[in-house]
């Protein structure tokens, strides 16, 4: 029979004191019964849990029940600024920054355009672009636990040069992450872009409680994130999901695609196709502007159409996103997919179930289809989660 081992008790607190501090950023304030019935903990345990949680500023007092019959409980929520965390969208066209406390709020943005910058000042612009969150938020870098930023491409592991994403200017650079590192006093991660729409997805949106699925997304390109018992597959060099390089029937075969930039299933289904689709198909007044707002215009508009060249853009459209997702899914076999990016977004549910139809069709296993629900700036919105997520177990870790 094994003995108890050194330390269990520690153990066995800090496993209660996370299971309370999660339901706390679950619920919202809960009474010390309530917390006690939800974790099955006898009231004096709970007590002193809710005081040790206190008294290590990870919980506060706030407020009481009332309505009730009986005496008025008092209530304990997470305290929001036992920690603060930062993620970062990049593109070649702007750096958006968010601040989140601990409880996920977010409380304070900052927006830097970057058309035009030298490629030689991305230091310049990442630092930029945070303390401006930082300074909204009424906070200052020291404030900041951990910081995830989220590019186009991904970093190769073997040596931390950007890959997949040569539209990105200046992040190139052999010592980046360790000049970004030298500037930065909390500890920085990289992710890319369309796997933390996943992760968004997966902790607040329609992948919630999904551990095998497929994102789809499509705005400046083509990609997907893959996660496999529920986390993300990045594969070797970090290019799993970068689906806008892969083959497809219907499209010439693109050779030397890092040279070029793209492949054949961005060229059949991404948002530069679009335009040129839409001509091919008889639209006469295709727009004019950056081609992710044109293309996400004709899908809206296709959505709405019950024939003509609109209608014939919207079923060529699902034809082509679904002859891409065939493979993936031939290969995959996920449970979702989950459909997002604006330019897919904007085609709703005339989208999605043209798109579930021809998969039908395409593919042997049929995964259902969703359209996304994290619509609000979602690569900023997974980055924050992502950060979040390991400040809590570093901060809500009282086993130390």
């Amino acid at each position: 029979m094994a003995g108890t081992t050194p330390g269990t008790p520690r153990v066995l607190r800090a496993m209660n004191d996370r299971a309370a501090l999660d339901l706390l950023l679950e619920h919202g304030p809960l009474s010390r019964t309530k917390i006690g019935k939800l974790t099955g903990l006898s009231k004096p345990t709970a007590s002193q849990l809710l005081a040790r949680l206190e008294s290590a500023g990870l919980v506060v007092a706030t407020g009481t029940t009332e309505g009730r019959p009986g005496p008025n409980a008092q209530l304990y929520a997470v305290h929001a600024g036992a920690a603060f965390a930062a993620g970062l969208d990049v593109t070649p066209l702007r750096i958006r920054a968010a601040v989140a406390d601990i409880t996920g709020t977010t409380v304070g943005e900052f927006e830097l355009p970057t058309p035009g910058r030298r490629a030689d000042s991305v230091v310049k612009q990442v630092t930029e672009a945070l303390d401006g969150a930082v300074k909204a938020a009424g906070l200052t870098r020291a404030d900041i636990h951990r910081i995830v930023i989220a590019t186009p491409g991904a970093f190769d592991p073997s040596t931390g040069r950007l890959r997949y994403a040569s539209h990105l200017p200046g992040w190139h650079s052999p010592t980046l992450l360790d000049e970004l590192a030298a500037v930065l006093p909390m500890p920085v991660e990289y992710e890319n872009d369309v796997n933390l729409v996943a992760v968004a997805e997966q902790r607040l949106g329609v992948a919630h409680g999904h551990e095998n699925f497929v994102l789809l997304w499509n705005e400046e390109g083509l990609g997907a994130s893959l996660v496999i018992g529920g986390r993300l597959h990045r594969g070797f060099t970090g290019g799993a999901g970068e689906v806008g390089f892969l083959p497809v029937p219907g499209t010439p075969l693109v050779r030397q695609v890092t040279k070029a930039n793209s492949g054949g299933f961005q060229e059949l289904a991404g948002a530069q196709a679009l335009p040129r689709l839409a001509r091919d198909l008889g639209v006469e007044s295709v727009g004019h502007g950056h081609y992710t707002e044109v293309a996400t215009a004709l899908v809206a508009r296709a959505a709405e159409a019950d024939s003509g060249p609109y209608r014939l853009l919207l079923d060529a459209y699902a034809t082509g996103l679904a002859t891409g997702l065939a493979s993936m899914v031939a290969v995959l076999d996920p449970e979702l997919v989950v459909l997002s990016g604006d330019v897919i977004t904007a085609g709703g549910e005339p989208l999605r179930a043209r798109v579930q139809a021809e998969l039908a069709e395409l593919a042997a296993s049929r995964p259902r289809l969703v359209l996304g629900s994290v619509r609000e700036h979602p690569v900023l919105r997974g980055a924050l989660e992502s950060a979040l997520a390991t400040t809590r177990d570093e901060v809500f870790d009282t086993s130390r």
